[in-house]
């Protein structure tokens, strides 16, 4: 990550959804990287609600297919309680049916800078709502 794209994020409290460790712990060092902190790290549907609940994130990281319930369905359920911004990713995105028009969807794999792009546009889409 270049000290330029460093300087454009603000630090936020993410809450990352993903049910594959390995996965989830590159997310984790990309974000931190990044200047993030990661609240949590959950696996399920299930865990995402309950963790959105307890940790109130500033963003989302949500893989759309999870092997307990699915990303999205998580997503939609927290949106229920408030607005909060989140980027899904998955190995094939013409699958993913986001629960807002405009969410952002990523193609796995993807680079450290793409992820930045993506949180900063995230971020900035989330300010005009």
């Amino acid at each position: 990550m270049t000290d330029e794209a460093k300087v454009h994020l603000k630090a936020r409290r993410v809450l990352v959804v993903e049910d594959n460790a390995i996965i989830g712990a590159l997310y984790i060092d990309l974000l931190e990287d990044m200047g993030h902190a990661v609240c949590a790290m959950v696996a399920t549907e299930v865990e995402a609600v309950a963790a959105a609940a307890k940790y109130k994130p500033d963003l989302m990281i949500v893989d759309a297919a999870l092997g307990e319930g699915t990303g999205v369905s998580a997503v939609e359920e927290i949106l229920r309680s408030g607005f909060v911004p989140h980027i899904f990713v998955s190995g094939n995105i013409a699958s993913v049916r986001p629960v807002r028009s405009g969410a952002i969807v990523m193609q796995k794999p993807f680079r450290g800078q793409d992820l930045a792009r993506a949180i900063q546009s995230t971020l900035n889409a989330s300010v005009s709502l």
